[in-house]
């Protein structure tokens, strides 16, 4: 995978967990400005994540795996919370699926 769909996954990673945070935010008491805000920053997920010209399964299937690393890591390094270990598990099973939708076309050439 080139550099450039690895940078467009991980902002349009980075917009989705950003979004869905200030939407939290005004969920929770901050009022509508939040959440306003919070759309804006996930319509540019939208854009982010279809910069990558794949076909739309490959592409989702792999930014799945892109946004599931970005939102432990960001829940767990962001927020302070405490991610258990079937959440790590959980996680290392989705990359592996991510892997395999994205390097299943060289691996059955292989067999």
């Amino acid at each position: 995978m080139k550099q450039f769909a690895w940078l467009a996954l991980l902002a349009a990673a980075a917009f989705e967990v950003g979004g869905d945070a200030f939407i939290r935010k005004g969920m929770r008491g901050e009022g509508i400005f939040p959440i306003l805000l919070g759309c804006l920053v996930l319509s540019c997920y939208g854009v982010a994540v279809n910069l990558v010209r794949w076909d739309f399964s490959k592409l989702l299937g792999v930014y799945v795996a892109v946004f599931a690393v970005v939102s432990v890591m960001t829940g767990f390094l962001v927020f302070r919370e405490s991610v258990p270990p079937s959440t790590w598990i959980g996680l290392a099973v989705i990359v592996c699926g991510g892997c395999i939708i994205q390097f299943g076309g060289f691996l059955s050439s292989l067999f």
